[in-house]
């Protein structure tokens, strides 16, 4: 599996993905030096996982899309699992960094997010049922 590139056109049908409910998105830039070290590491964790689309966000070329998802500093990892986001981080990390992060998304009870995510929209503090 490589990475796909996103566009502003293509974000909310690549999230939302059913085929791989599981979606990484690297905000990057070429200009970018730990963006740039951090790709190959991203690249060879999509080989590693074909469960998961991993996806791309040049941050130049996207400049709507970044500003929608409020990337202040690259690169971000950005982590959807159900078209939820779950995890967010700037920064470059080594592989099992990044090995941990996807297995914690894998691992994560979704019912319970979507409770947090619902608690959290109506105001409410999240229950732990």
């Amino acid at each position: 599996m490589s990475t796909v590139d996103i566009t502003l056109e293509t974000f909310e049908s690549t999230i939302k993905d059913t085929e791989k409910p599981i979606v990484l998105i690297d905000a990057w830039a070429a200009w970018c030096g730990p963006c740039r070290m951090f790709a190959p590491v991203y690249d060879a964790a999509s080989e590693q996982h074909d469960d998961i689309v991993f996806a791309k966000i040049d941050t130049e070329a996207q400049p709507e899309l970044a500003a929608g998802l409020q990337i202040q500093s690259i690169p971000t990892l950005m982590a959807f699992r159900d078209g939820i986001m779950v995890f967010r981080q700037a920064g470059a990390m080594p592989a099992p960094a990044l090995e941990q992060i996807i297995q914690g998304v894998k691992g994560l009870d979704m019912e319970m997010v979507r409770r947090e995510v619902e608690a959290q929209q109506d105001g409410a503090a999240p229950t732990s049922e």
